[in-house]
């Protein structure tokens, strides 16, 4: 039996507050037997590459998910945490950990760089968690020099990959504070995570690594054939633990598919080093075919991240009769800064090789994001590719 309840009256579903009264009228409303198999909550993915899916997060997740974030993530002794991403998905992973410690949890309804600024200030927030597109919006706010920050032990980030220049730029103005999570909805946020003593600003390779394994769960990098790739070969990033969803509502066939061979596909391709780091290479979904060869938007946007005049970038593939795809870059500038595009074609042209460097470059006032605050890819290419089929393979 399905129902939809709703927090007060609402033509979406039941006022559970009113049925709730009526039957503790009639005697003691208890909880029903749950095992740890039981589906305890159907969290929708982020949509990024698709329409949102509701994955099933089972009993057994949300404990796994709890101790792990509390164990694999950098949080400070005392925790006062800042909360202004949606803390329906990454951020509001910190909240029962955060009560577990006896801390305190400080709610903005949105994220606005003034209103974080003074938000640690007034709160003496400890900690916070922001994506990279909220990050970049701090260092290029005026106030941020003269804010007190003093208070910030941990700023964890994570849903999208950043820029390892801004991140070091952000090192050397905020401190050493940064933590960076990997996961994804369907591991019930857990995957990886590198903490901060881990962010060395003069190392460039290691800033862009996504970190080590966090507690109760295995990481792997697997080939097609779902066999572990040797140390420095690509493939796709995979998780198992406590922590995986049990599927996907009422999308058997997506399920099987997503977790084929015990191991959660996340879609990521990635490489692990001799040191036992992982480090995301790019969403298959985003990866470029031009001209036989595969491109990886990320690895253009870290270059183009190196410009000075560069606040914020994307790169994906438009239709090109000749290329098939034509690499793209979609340009936020820094207030006031200037930039040319054939000098930003040829620094990726020179970092990169004549492959990876984009045939155009467009400059944008900002970035659309999804809900949950990472560069929407696909409203990005919706205008290029109306009316065409993109494949990737």
């Amino acid at each position: 039996m399905e129902a939809i309840f709703s927090l007060g009256a609402s033509d979406a579903g039941e006022d559970i507050n009113r049925l709730a009264a009526v039957v503790t009228a009639k005697g003691r409303l208890d909880r029903g037997p749950h095992g740890p198999e039981d589906t305890a909550y159907l969290l929708y993915t982020g949509g990024t590459t698709g329409v949102p899916k509701a994955a099933m997060l089972p009993e057994r997740a949300f404990a796994t998910l709890a101790h792990g974030t509390a164990l694999g993530w950098d949080l400070p002794g005392q925790m006062r945490y800042l909360a202004v991403a949606p803390i329906s998905h990454a951020a509001g992973m910190l909240i029962l950990p955060t009560l577990m410690r006896g801390g305190s949890v400080i709610l903005q309804r949105k994220f606005d760089p003034s209103a974080w600024l003074q938000g640690v200030a007034a709160e003496q927030a400890t900690i916070s968690l922001l994506v990279p597109t909220m990050i970049y919006a701090l260092l290029d706010h005026p106030e941020l020099d003269r804010s007190d920050l003093s208070s910030l032990h941990t700023l964890m980030y994570g849903a999208s990959p950043i820029s390892p220049t801004r991140l070091a730029e952000g090192i050397e103005r905020l401190g050493p504070v940064f933590c960076q999570l990997y996961g994804q909805t369907e591991s019930g946020g857990q995957g990886t995570a590198l903490w901060r003593h881990q962010h060395d600003p003069s190392d460039a390779r290691r800033l862009t690594s996504c970190g080590t394994p966090m507690p109760f769960n295995r990481v792997a990098i697997l080939d097609a054939e779902n066999n572990p790739a040797p140390d420095g070969e690509a493939g796709e990033i995979c998780i198992q633990g406590a922590s995986v969803m049990r599927g996907y509502w009422k999308q058997p066939e997506l399920t099987e598919a997503t977790l084929a061979g015990g191991w959660l596909h996340t879609g990521d391709v990635g490489v692990r080093d001799e040191e036992g780091f992982f480090y995301i290479v790019d969403r298959k979904k985003d990866m470029i075919v031009s001209g036989g060869f595969n491109v990886f938007p990320r690895e253009i946007e870290d270059v183009l991240g190196q410009h000075p005049a560069v606040s914020a970038c994307a790169v994906i593939g438009v239709p090109d009769e000749k290329w098939g795809e034509a690499v793209r870059a979609l340009i936020v500038l820094k207030p006031g800064a200037q930039a040319e595009p054939e000098e930003l074609i040829a620094l990726v042209r020179e970092r990169k090789g004549p492959v990876y460097a984009p045939k155009a470059v467009e400059f944008i006032e900002s970035l659309p994001l999804t809900p949950v605050g990472k560069a929407d890819k696909k409203v990005l290419r919706a205008r290029y590719w109306e009316g065409r089929d993109r494949q990737v393979s």
